[in-house]
């Protein structure tokens, strides 16, 4: 084979786009109906006999869709460096949201700026979140999974289903980093505040306003959850850019 420059180039450049095939591609036919692409990480050395955490990963509203393409666009790959696959085995999912669905229960006003959100837990929970947790919940029987160390983070949308996941289900997560998301601060309760959560945003976010996760983070603290908050001053809504750089990220997260 003949190696050049460019080839070189690209091999420093990009050496973890080159990973992305690790992700195995797959489908889960949920209870619901929903025919739910995801894609699944595995450690190296995959042992049946050990038991891993596991990460739910959920994207933000543009990589929804139904190709099993997209998941992998932003904080997903900070799972396949060198030196988190090796620090950090662990299993990870990204499961993807169809594109007439979302991960949170919000209505969304798109002709405003930043977005206008209206989270209301009472309306029922979304056939794209109730999927992603059947699918977890699946894989925690099927696979090494410790399940006392199972984590969930997400950005935008998925950060908003970041929070909701926890609320709605709050003994299934061990650390929660929403990011850039929000949530419906006035019906969270104590027991959906037992984790850790590390909030992020970036304070010119001109989609998700930074008061979302403001009144999250200020919520969770009068439950007496311990709260790690995050703030990047002139950063918009790629504020995961920043937070999934954060050099303790996988050790915060997998420390608890």
């Amino acid at each position: 084979m003949k190696i050049t420059l460019i080839t070189l180039l690209l091999a420093f450049t990009f050496p973890v786009l080159a990973q992305d095939s690790l992700y195995q591609k797959k489908i889960f036919n949920a209870s619901n109906g929903l025919a739910l692409p995801y894609r699944i990480l595995l450690p190296e050395d995959y042992n049946p006999q050990k038991k891993y955490p596991l990460v739910l990963f959920l994207h933000g509203a543009g990589e929804r869709g139904n190709d099993n393409e997209k998941q992998l666009v932003h904080g997903a790959k900070l799972f396949l460096t060198d030196a988190n696959r090796k620090n950090f085995p662990a299993i990870v999912v990204a499961p993807q949201c169809p594109t007439d669905n979302y991960w949170g229960s919000v209505t969304v006003d798109r002709n405003t700026s930043p977005f206008t959100l209206s989270f209301d837990y009472s309306r029922a929970e979304t056939t794209a979140l109730n999927a992603a947790i059947e699918l977890v919940k699946k894989l925690i029987t099927e696979e090494s999974v410790d399940k006392k160390r199972v984590y969930i983070t997400g950005l935008s949308m998925g950060g908003m289903g970041t929070f909701e996941a926890v609320f709605r289900y709050p003994k299934l997560f061990a650390g929660a980093a929403p990011i850039c998301g929000g949530g419906d601060a006035a019906r969270y309760t104590k027991q959906a505040a037992k984790i850790p959560f590390w909030i992020f945003h970036g304070d010119q976010d001109a989609v998700v306003s930074v008061k979302e996760s403001h009144a999250m983070a200020a919520k969770l603290k009068s439950l007496k959850a311990i709260v790690k908050y995050t703030e990047y001053g002139g950063v918009n809504h790629n504020s995961w850019d920043n937070a999934f750089a954060e050099p303790d990220f996988m050790k915060w997260l997998f420390a608890n």
